[in-house]
């Protein structure tokens, strides 16, 4: 909920700042808008949370969301020994199921219901550590596809570093016939 508190630091700065430009009725839209802003994500999290829950694949491995706002999203994963090959570090298919996850889960924040179309993953480093995060943002979006940009990055302690970037298309999923 890191995210939730920068965002209510960045609402109030911008609060701040936008207090001397506006007159009452001003400053009661831009409240408004804030208050709507903030139920839209709430809303745009909750819808996350019920659609990783119903992943088996996402429940079997632990994985959280942590972030789930328009055109970003955060997505955790604990490392077991379950999910390591025979080097010691994350297997590079868990990896690349994590950002192919976030990535879709961005694109989805901005069409709606999605799927992946393509992705490409390059790995930078064998992932050792605790934790892998996946953070993913929509770079382009039009009503149907989004191109989107996932960086996953394995933590450990207070030690943080980038394992593989992968970028990939979303597409609006049609609805079954």
């Amino acid at each position: 909920m890191l995210s939730l508190f920068r965002f209510t630091c960045s609402v109030a700065l911008q609060l701040m700042s936008a207090l001397h430009m506006l007159n009452t009725a001003g400053l009661k839209t831009f409240l408004q808008l804030i208050v709507h802003r903030r139920d839209v994500i709430n809303k745009l999290y909750s819808l996350g949370q019920r659609i990783l829950s119903k992943q088996p694949f996402s429940v079997l491995l632990g994985t959280e969301l942590d972030v789930f706002e328009p055109g970003t999203a955060i997505l955790t994963l604990r490392v077991k020994d379950e999910i390591k090959q025979q080097h010691g570090f994350v297997h590079g298919g868990v990896v690349s199921y994590l950002a192919d996850n976030a990535l879709t889960f961005a694109g989805g924040s901005m069409l709606g219901d999605a799927v992946t179309s393509e992705y490409k993953i390059n790995y930078l480093r064998p992932a050792l550590g605790e934790t892998l995060i996946a953070r993913a943002h929509v770079v382009s979006s039009g009503a149907n596809q989004a191109v989107c940009q996932c960086t996953v990055n394995a933590c450990s302690d207070d030690k943080e570093q980038i394992v593989a970037v992968a970028q990939g298309t979303i597409l609006k999923a049609r609805p079954k016939a």
